[in-house]
């Protein structure tokens, strides 16, 4: 098991500094025909599956690429809108690339904002006194780990 990511936090709950190793790439290519059985909404300025799952792609999965051509927020590579080319008929059958969305900075600063509130009221609420907080946060995919310094800036490190 490896590092996936380092993220270092002040005391203030403020995002210092962040780095991404490898985030696995879980992508999904499948041939679609008219009408698409998928929902998708514009969200973040991405196009994301709201509705209707299968063969893998799930709800808040991104649409990547329309035959081979890479979507950048609602437009393809080319120009073309990626919405009106899914909504005419006859350019089907497509070939539509899904995956899980990167997350964008403001969404990692929103992340480690939320955190710190609850490293501090888990030491708050521990019976011990002077209680370290949160050291390690697991999940079935994931396990954080928490290092808070004496100056109050935290480091975690996503395993």
């Amino acid at each position: 098991m490896g590092i996936y990511g380092v993220y270092i936090v002040s005391k203030s709950g403020g995002l210092i500094f962040n780095y991404d190793y490898t985030v696995p790439k879980i992508e999904t290519e499948q041939t679609f025909g008219y009408p698409l059985d998928l929902k998708l909404s514009c969200e973040n300025n991405r196009l994301l599956v709201s509705f209707g799952q299968r063969d893998n792609i799930k709800v808040g999965h991104v649409l990547l690429a329309i035959n081979g051509v890479p979507v950048s927020g609602r437009k393809l590579e080319d120009g073309k809108d990626a919405i009106d080319m899914l909504n005419d008929a006859t350019n089907y059958p497509l070939n539509l690339k899904f995956g899980r969305p990167k997350m964008t900075i403001n969404e990692k600063i929103f992340l480690a904002s939320m955190f710190y509130p609850l490293f501090a009221i888990a030491s708050q609420l521990s019976p011990e006194p002077r209680s370290s907080g949160i050291e390690t946060l697991e999940a079935d995919t994931f396990k954080l780990q928490c290092f808070q310094t004496l100056t109050g800036t935290m480091y975690n490190y996503l395993i």
